[in-house]
């Protein structure tokens, strides 16, 4: 008899050549630059890409115009609009409306216009608040959701259910996968929009670089990231003493750098890259007859948020005091994935997080010094 992995690779010997045409969409995003980068380190050539300002995937005349001129065979949905906590419960009706608006264009127009496969990318948060832990994949809609990201979870679950409906009735082969947490290269550092760990990493940084007096380096990280909503906030010929106000405003000081909630629920964190990895080996292994309704992607092991800025504080080489103000809200307690499918299905994360945290601090150091020199060069 044939193992799983046997039945998987003839159902898709010659499924995706070095040669077939590729569209990521949200290739400029953390996500889909991990795997635009994954793709290009595994020799293929026939990459389709398009940035926002070319196309606007909320709108429905621009998908179809795009699907109908480049007719990519295999589709990676990792466009999205996405935030932190704050983000999240401030736009609502942007977060609902933007993301079933993609979806909805992409995969119908991925039906219409003959894609082979599609891998749909989701997010943890699809699951209840109170879900049992860790969350397996039959837990979806099994009580109430976290009420800050309501909107954006069930423009989520509505994605998965359409590409399970468009596989039923249509017969094709969409395919969707749901991360837990995750980090790493071209995530977003705005103090109020962005996830928890990238906020930690640029705040901590903030911190160290007021501590040390550094105003110069200051100066160059918030040039090359905004702090705030938007990306018109200008701070750039603001005094020093201004800048200190307005990262004190958003819980950055010298002394102590404070951080909303309580410290205490657990999260469990995946680097990018090791989403890459896992959705180019479904995207060239696996049908979604085998992988089911969808596939939760994460590491199997968490940690509570108190630990994890602590850990960032070292890996950053921050000094100071960490406070937490407990009038804000904590989110969902606790959000451990059930990876056994993903397990089963032959697939491991390999990237650890302290090396990960490394690695995207590194990055984060990197950037900003690019911008500089860019702005210097200018």
């Amino acid at each position: 008899m044939q193992s799983r992995g046997e039945r998987s690779r003839n159902h898709t010997e010659g499924f995706v050549t070095q040669s077939s045409k590729i569209y990521v969409a949200g290739h400029r995003g953390m996500v889909g630059s991990s795997i635009h980068r994954a793709l290009v380190a595994r020799g293929f050539t026939n990459i389709v890409m398009r940035g926002s300002d070319e196309l606007d995937l909320r709108r429905q005349d621009q998908t179809e115009g795009f699907f109908s001129k480049e007719r990519p065979e295999y589709v990676f949905l990792a466009a999205a609009r996405v935030g932190g906590i704050l983000a999240n419960n401030t736009y609502r009706a942007d977060f609902i409306g933007d993301n079933l608006a993609i979806a909805l264009n992409v995969i119908q127009c991925a039906h219409r216009f003959g894609v082979k496969k599609l891998l749909n990318l989701g997010s943890s948060c699809i699951y209840p608040k109170h879900a049992p832990q860790p969350m397996r994949e039959e837990h979806l809609l099994a009580g109430p959701l976290e009420p800050t990201n309501e909107p954006y979870a069930i423009a989520k679950i509505a994605a998965i259910k359409l590409c399970g409906a468009f596989n039923d009735q249509h017969g094709t082969d969409f395919i969707s996968l749901m991360p837990t947490n995750l980090y790493g290269e071209n995530d977003n550092f705005n103090l109020e929009t962005a996830h928890v760990l990238p906020a930690l990493i640029r705040k901590f940084e903030l911190a160290r670089l007021l501590r040390a007096g550094d105003a110069g380096a200051l100066r160059a990280d918030i040039r090359a990231m905004p702090i705030g909503f938007g990306r018109t906030e200008n701070l750039h010929a603001a005094s020093e003493a201004e800048i200190a106000d307005a990262l004190a405003a958003r819980g950055v000081t010298p002394d102590e750098v404070v951080l909303w909630g309580t410290g205490t629920p657990h999260r469990e964190f995946l680097h990018a890259d090791d989403l890459a990895a896992a959705s180019l080996f479904m995207m060239e292994r696996h049908t979604h007859r085998e992988i089911g309704e969808f596939v939760n992607v994460g590491v199997g092991n968490d940690l509570p948020i108190g630990e994890l800025a602590s850990l960032i504080g070292d890996v950053v080489g921050y000094r100071g005091a960490i406070r937490y103000d407990a009038s804000k809200p904590d989110g969902t307690p606790r959000k451990l994935l059930d990876v056994t499918r993903l397990h089963d299905l032959g697939w491991r994360a390999s990237i650890d997080l302290r090396t990960g945290l490394e690695r995207t601090v590194a990055w984060y150091r990197a950037h900003v010094r690019a911008r500089s020199r860019q702005e210097g060069a200018g």
